[in-house]
């Protein structure tokens, strides 16, 4: 029996509920400051943060150690990690978090997508039901009619 504190599943909701609450704290902290000074104060508690974990893990592991194909992924991530943040954090200061989170979560959508075309990953029809119903979700969630 699978334990519950390694499922993905677990992981992944408790992702999920930390990125609602993002969407809230953001709103909340960009109400009174530029957002790309918001997400540069961000960034630095994550930095803090993530490097704390590490340390008190003893998981640090020499940059040596780590492949150079895996270096450069980690940096593309990043640098598009960094542009999705400044983009969320300007959508926040600009709209309704009620709002402005659904798109954003159209991400979810887009993996699906790009996990098939460029992952050679394999969706079912039902999988692929539950994409449309994501994105439609989405969309009637975002916008007032």
């Amino acid at each position: 029996m699978m334990q519950p504190i390694l499922s993905w599943q677990i992981w992944a909701a408790l992702s999920a509920v930390f990125a609602a609450l993002t969407a809230i704290l953001a709103k909340l902290g960009v109400e009174q400051i530029n957002s790309n000074v918001a997400t540069f104060i961000r960034t630095i508690f994550i930095l803090g943060l993530t490097a704390s974990i590490v340390s008190a893990t003893r998981q640090w592991q020499s940059l040596h150690s780590i492949a150079p194909r895996s270096l450069v992924f980690l940096a593309l991530s990043a640098l598009a990690t960094g542009a999705s943040w400044l983009c969320y954090f300007r959508a926040l200061q600009l709209g309704e978090a009620a709002r402005v989170a659904p798109i954003d979560k159209l991400s979810v959508v887009l993996v699906a997508l790009f996990g098939v075309t460029f992952l050679g990953e394999k969706l079912s029809l039902a999988n692929w039901l539950g994409v449309a119903l994501m994105a439609l979700g989405a969309i009637l969630v975002a916008y007032k009619f």
